[in-house]
């Protein structure tokens, strides 16, 4: 009994510590949100972030893996504890700046690290904070994770707002391809017959991929957009560009709907003389969460008063390089729900920089930082996720054994 009044106070400590910290995390909130800055490109954020974390005496190395505008902040209270990595997006979408909420991601992740730090300065363990650009395009999570940035960590988090407030939310393996099309210019009305249309190639590539939407399972999406069209209607288009998202439920998965759909578009290009070539991003891959980790960070929502919902059967659910990460490591990405719009809108990017959003900032920051004090406290909690993490492992490598 002792012991438990000891972990409750502890843990009030910790949240008066992040409502402390509020005023500053809704400045830099603010900042970043009224600031977006494209994938690879988040400077002003970068540093907006890593400031607090110098002055808190955090350890901090700018432009890791080969990323300029990625950071590693690392503080240990006593040694031989845990290593938790928690997770800090701040890239914005293009127009419609920050409608999946990074602003709040990021600064989240900063804050529950200033908190720990502040309340627990003698925390058994290592607590880290990942500056980790380029989640919307590009994948800097996965060029991390090739650089070996997440060896030795025992644990991953970050917390996105949602329209739903959710912990064990699955993601969908995905690839970003480009496809440029090159025919031949000719005048489209006086000579057409010494032209080879690359916007036909185009057309016939949409049409021959919606020709096999239904020979895929339910859980993939195929979608793209036009990004040249030509130059002008009375020349034949010489090169045109389509950029396309393929998803499916794994990287094994994903492979299949490449195949098919690659075979689409060179059987389009050819049909009418033309070529094409196809280039792609990295491949995100499908999110394996945690449960063991997942059930800490529920029991600290509700402990908060925060509802948690089931996640949707099927459908509902995106792509991020977290995926990625989450084969390497034991990792969640958690949710907390902010309003009724959904992400990718104009209308989450306005409740992002609202006053709402900066509840679901203070209640995520909490969240993550009493989860990761669980974890430096709780030997047995680590332990279970650790070896859920190792178990899953060898099922997927087909290996049997233990921890």
């Amino acid at each position: 009994m002792q012991e438990n009044l000891e972990v409750i106070k502890s843990k009030q400590q910790i949240e008066q510590a992040v409502d402390s910290l509020d005023e500053q995390l809704r400045h830099i909130s603010m900042q970043i949100h009224t600031n977006p800055e494209l994938s690879f490109h988040e400077h002003k954020a970068k540093t907006w972030l890593v400031e607090p974390l110098l002055e808190a005496g955090f350890e901090v190395e700018q432009g890791i893996a080969g990323l300029e505008t990625s950071f590693r902040a690392t503080w240990e209270g006593q040694a031989g504890g845990p290593t938790i990595a928690l997770l800090a997006e701040y890239d914005a979408l293009p127009a419609i700046g920050h409608a999946c909420g990074h602003n709040l991601i990021g600064t989240a992740s900063v804050g529950a690290a200033l908190a720990l730090k502040e309340a627990h300065p003698n925390l058994p363990g290592k607590i880290v904070v990942l500056g980790t650009p380029a989640e919307e395009e590009g994948g800097g999570k996965i060029i991390m994770c090739s650089e070996g940035i997440f060896d030795g960590i025992d644990a991953v988090m970050m917390c996105h707002p949602q329209n739903k407030t959710m912990v064990l939310r699955g993601a969908l393996a995905c690839v970003d391809a480009t496809f440029t099309f090159h025919g031949k210019q000719a005048h489209a009305s006086s000579s057409p017959e010494k032209g080879i249309s690359a916007l036909d190639a185009l057309i016939n590539a949409f049409v021959a991929i919606n020709s096999i939407r239904q020979f895929v399972k339910e859980d993939v999406r195929i979608h793209g957009i036009i990004t040249k069209g030509g130059d002008a209607p009375n020349v034949v288009p010489e090169l045109c560009e389509a950029v396309f998202i393929l998803r499916a439920s794994t990287v094994e998965e994903l492979e299949i709907v490449r195949e098919k759909v690659y075979r689409a578009v060179r059987s389009s290009a050819e049909g009418v003389g033309a070529t094409v070539d196809i280039t792609e991003g990295l491949i995100y891959a499908e999110r394996n969460n945690n449960k063991a980790l997942a059930q800490l960070f529920q029991n600290n929502l509700e402990q908060m008063g925060i509802e948690v919902s089931e996640p949707p059967l099927k459908g509902g659910v995106g792509s991020s390089d977290i995926g990625n990460v989450s084969q390497m490591t034991a990792t969640i990405h958690p949710y907390i729900r902010l309003g009724d719009a959904t992400t990718h809108t104009p209308e989450f990017a306005q409740l992002a920089g609202s006053e709402e959003g900066m509840i679901e900032l203070n209640r995520a920051a909490k969240a993550l930082a009493l989860t990761a004090y669980d974890l430096c406290i709780d030997k047995t909690a680590m332990q279970r996720v650790r070896s859920e993490f190792t178990r899953w492992k060898q099922n997927r490598e087909g290996v049997t054994g233990s921890e």
